[in-house]
């Protein structure tokens, strides 16, 4: 199973241009550790010093937003994940 996960250049090390990586996982979370995996760097960014995911981060699977309690949610071939920053809130 293949799933793309677009990720904001601003959340890379070094502001690279490889920002879509293909990972694999049956659910958003084995997506995310897959992704750990092929870029080592981005852990700090998308998890906190405990493992958690970061309140830093907006998560959202063919555009729709996950919050934290829904890592475990289902994903199919063809997929996309994005991970950009937070939005901020006024």
């Amino acid at each position: 199973m293949s799933i793309k996960i677009n990720i904001d250049p601003h959340l890379l090390e070094n502001h690279s241009n490889n920002t879509v990586v293909e990972v694999r996982g049956n659910t958003v979370g084995e997506c995310l550790v897959h992704l750990v995996k092929q870029l080592p760097t981005i852990k700090s960014v998308i998890f906190d010093k405990d493992g958690n995911l970061s309140f830093a981060i907006d998560i959202n699977v063919n555009l729709e937003k996950i919050w934290i309690e829904k890592l475990a949610e289902p994903v199919k071939d063809g997929d996309e994940i994005s991970i950009s920053p937070e939005e901020a809130v006024e």
